[in-house]
């Protein structure tokens, strides 16, 4: 991570993925919690860990490490769709100058990809606006719109969120 205060300028974290993935779970930018940790969905009210760890059966009260390791023994990937941009703060509405991760490779490394699902409408509106038009993603994958784990995105409960990411299950070893 690279933040320098006097301009805002991000640079995002690695994706996270095993030989064999089968589902990638694409957020915008990690948000400053998780810049800070190092960490993906580190703010303590994101609820992406509990609702991930409900379809994947762990426990969302593991250590980091324990839960990134159970998510990718699921055939789930991580990563961001945004790699650098200006930001002030966390909210996708302040995103400015984005640029995005390198797709084509990440694809080319993880050919049995079934589906991607898109952590919240700013990821899935970007990589329609920035990776959609380089023709380079592979055929087969299913996008799926779901709705933002943050706790920005209030208006729906930890059941309803859960219930719409229940999409992903037929996609998890």
């Amino acid at each position: 991570m690279s933040q320098s205060l006097a301009d805002n300028v991000l640079t995002g974290m690695a994706p996270l993925s095993q030989p064999g993935a089968r589902v990638l779970v694409l957020g915008s930018m990690p948000g400053a919690a998780s810049l800070t940790q190092q960490q993906y969905y580190a703010h303590p009210r994101n609820l992406f860990w509990p609702v991930m760890a409900e379809l994947a059966g762990f426990s969302a009260a593991l250590p980091y490490d324990a839960k990134v390791q159970a998510l990718t023994n699921a055939g789930v990937a991580l990563w961001d769709v945004i790699g650098r941009c200006r930001r002030a703060g966390s909210l996708d509405s302040a995103i400015r100058d984005e640029q995005v991760n390198d797709f084509a490779g990440f694809f080319a490394t993880q050919p049995q990809l079934t589906a991607i699902g898109f952590n919240g409408a700013k990821a899935l509106q970007s990589f329609k606006r920035y990776v959609l038009p380089l023709h380079i993603v592979p055929p087969q994958l299913q996008l799926l719109s779901l709705p933002s784990t943050s706790p920005a995105h209030a208006s729906l409960s930890f059941s309803e969120k859960l219930q719409q990411w229940r999409q992903l299950s037929a996609y998890l070893r």
